[in-house]
C-alpha cells in the first residue's frame, strides 16, 4: 500500500537519471560574458602599454538614446574616464575611405571616427584618424568578438592621444546604417570600475551550498524519514529484509566505479555532438528536457513539502487510468508545475526569467541528488577524479585541439541566439557592466553527491559534530564553490568546475 500511496512520479524518472546526469555534466561550465580585463599574451612597447578595458559606448540617434554597446579599448591610445559624467559627447562620422588606411576626405574635426577592421594595422588607422582631427576611433570588428588591438612589431613608438575602441560587428553595422541615412549620431565613451565585492556571487554561492545542504538533509528535515541503516559504513550493507523493494520504492540510481568512467566518456561524446551540431533546434531540445526535468523536480519537492505540512492531504488518494492509485495532492500540483515551466520557457529572455530558471534548476538538482547515489568512497573517488580530468581537458586543453574551448562554446550556445539553461544564474545588481554570475549544474551536483554520501555514511558523525569524518567534506565543498566564484575570474572566461 505504501507504494500505491506514494506521490505520483513521471514514468521515465528512474530510466532518465543516468541520461540526466550526463546532460548536466556536459553542460557544467557556465560561460560568462566578457567580464574581466585580460592582459595576457599581448606585448607592451613604449606608447603601447595600456591595459585592456571594457568600454561602454553610449549612443544617441537624432537625440534619442539607443542601446549601450560594449567595446574593448586598445593597447595604445588615451585612457578613458571612469565616470559617465566625466566623458564628453562627440558626433560620430564615417571615415572615408571606410578602412581609414589612407588620407581621409571626410571632416573628422572634434568627432569620433567610425571605421572598419582590415587592410592596415590598427595603429595606422588611429594615426590616420588622429591626423584628420578625430578625438576618438571606433573600429568595427568583422565578427561579434572583442578582438585585442595591439601594436605591430614595426611600431616602436606610438603617439596616439585619443581613445581607440573596438565594437562588435552588429553594433557597428547599426551605427553605420544610421549615418548612411543621414541621421545625427552622438557617442560617449567611458570605462566604469567594477565593485570590489561581487554581492551577486555571494548570493549564487548561498544558492549552490543551500541546494547541496537541502538535498543531503531532505529526508530528515522535510520527509522525516529514518536514516538508511544500510549506509552506516563505507560500503553499503544490505539488511536481511532489504531485497529489491528499497530501490524500487526509493527510485534510487546507484553509480558504480565502471559506470562512473563510462559516464564521463559518454558525457564527452555528448559534449562533442553539441559542439559540432549546435543549432537553435538542438538548444530547444535541451530547453524542453530542462522543462520536463524541472516539472518533475518541482512536483516532487512541492508534494513532499505540502504532505509534510498538511498531513491530511498527504493521505488522500485517487484512482487514475494507467497510473492506478496516486495522491490527490500530487494530481493537483502537476498542472501548476507544468504552467510554471511553460511560462518560464515563453519568457526565458525577460529580465526576470532567471528567477524561474533558478527555481526549476534547484528543484531538479534536489531530485537528482535524491535519485542518484554513491555506494562507497571508491566510486566517489573514481567519479570525482574523472570529472576533474573531464573539466580540465574540455576547458583548458581542448583549445589546443579544436582551436577554442569546447566547454565554453557549448555553454555559450554559439551562433544559436539561445543559451543552455542547465545552470543557476543571478544578475550582477551592483555591477555597472551588468551581466550574470552563473554556475553550471554539474558544479553543484557532483560535490553534492559526495556530501550526501558522507551524510548517509556517517549520519552521527556529520558536520554538527567537531570530530565527524564528514566535517572536512562539509567545509571543502563550500570552500571549493567559493574559490570557483571569486578566484577563477583571474582565468578569464575559462572556469573549470
Amino acid at each position: 500500500m505504501a507504494t500505491a500511496r506514494r506521490a505520483w512520479r513521471l514514468p521515465f524518472v528512474v530510466a532518465a537519471a543516468a541520461a540526466l546526469l550526463v546532460l548536466l555534466l556536459a553542460c557544467s561550465a557556465a560561460a560568462d560574458d566578457a567580464s574581466y580585463d585580460d592582459d595576457a599574451g599581448a606585448p607592451r612597447t613604449p606608447g603601447c602599454s595600456n591595459k585592456f578595458q571594457l568600454v561602454k559606448v553610449k549612443n544617441w540617434v537624432n537625440g534619442t538614446e539607443g542601446a549601450t554597446v560594449v567595446g574593448l579599448s586598445a593597447r595604445f591610445g588615451a585612457p578613458l574616464p571612469r565616470d559617465m559624467h566625466e566623458a564628453q559627447k562627440s558626433f560620430a562620422v564615417l571615415a572615408n575611405p571606410f578602412d581609414c588606411c589612407s588620407n581621409l576626405t571626410s571632416k573628422l574635426t572634434n568627432s569620433i571616427a567610425l571605421a572598419t577592421r582590415g587592410e592596415c594595422a590598427f595603429t595606422a588607422k588611429a594615426k590616420t584618424a588622429q591626423a584628420g582631427g578625430a578625438v576618438g576611433l571606433l573600429v568595427i570588428n568583422d565578427n561579434e568578438e572583442l578582438y585585442k588591438m595591439v601594436c605591430s612589431e614595426n611600431d616602436t613608438s606610438i603617439n596616439v592621444t585619443m581613445p581607440v575602441v573596438m565594437i562588435p560587428q552588429s553594433a557597428g553595422k547599426k551605427l553605420k546604417g544610421f549615418l548612411d541615412h543621414g541621421a545625427s549620431v552622438e557617442v560617449q565613451l567611458y570605462s566604469p570600475n567594477r565593485p570590489v565585492v561581487d554581492l551577486s556571487a555571494c548570493f549564487l554561492w548561498i544558492m549552490a551550498v543551500g541546494t547541496i545542504v537541502c538535498a543531503s538533509l531532505w529526508s530528515e528535515l522535510v520527509a522525516c524519514e529514518q536514516v538508511d541503516e544500510r549506509y552506516n559504513q563505507l560500503t553499503r550493507k544490505d539488511g536481511p529484509n532489504t531485497g529489491t523493494n528499497y530501490s524500487e520504492d526509493k527510485e534510487i540510481f546507484e553509480i558504480s566505479a565502471k559506470g562512473a568512467i563510462i559516464f564521463i566518456i559518454t558525457a564527452s561524446v555528448f559534449l562533442l555532438l553539441l559542439f559540432y551540431f549546435m543549432s537553435s533546434w538542438f538548444v530547444w531540445v535541451l530547453i524542453v528536457l530542462f522543462c520536463i526535468g524541472g516539472i518533475e523536480g518541482m512536483h516532487v519537492c512541492l508534494v513532499t513539502l505540502l504532505a509534510r505540512i498538511f498531513k491530511d492531504c498527504g493521505q488522500k488518494t485517487v484512482q487514475l487510468p494507467f497510473l492506478g492509485e496516486v495522491l490527490t495532492l500530487s494530481v493537483g500540483i502537476v498542472p501548476f508545475c507544468m504552467v510554471f515551466a511553460i511560462l518560464w520557457a515563453v519568457y526565458r529572455h525577460a529580465s526576470f526569467a532567471w528567477i524561474g530558471q533558478d527555481i526549476l534548476g534547484i528543484c531538479l538538482m534536489i531530485t537528482v541528488l535524491q535519485m542518484a547515489r554513491l555506494p562507497n568512497i571508491r566510486v566517489a573517488s573514481a567519479l570525482l577524479s574523472a570529472a576533474f580530468v573531464y573539466d580540465i581537458f574540455w576547458v583548458f586543453i581542448s583549445p589546443l585541439i579544436f582551436h577554442e574551448s569546447v566547454m565554453i562554446a557549448v555553454a555559450r550556445g554559439d551562433n544559436t541566439g539561445e543559451s543552455i539553461p542547465m545552470l543557476l544564474r543571478i544578475p550582477r545588481f551592483f555591477d555597472p557592466w551588468g551581466g550574470y554570475d552563473m554556475i553550471g549544474f554539474g558544479d553543484i551536483i557532483f560535490p553534492g553527491l559526495l556530501v550526501a554520501f558522507s551524510y548517509r555514511t556517517f549520519p552521527y558523525l556529520s558536520c554538527a559534530f567537531p570530530d565527524g569524518w564528514a566535517r572536512p567534506t562539509c567545509v571543502a565543498v563550500p570552500g571549493s564553490l567559493y574559490i570557483r566564484a571569486y578566484c577563477y575570474p583571474w582565468l578569464g572566461k575559462r572556469r573549470p568546475a
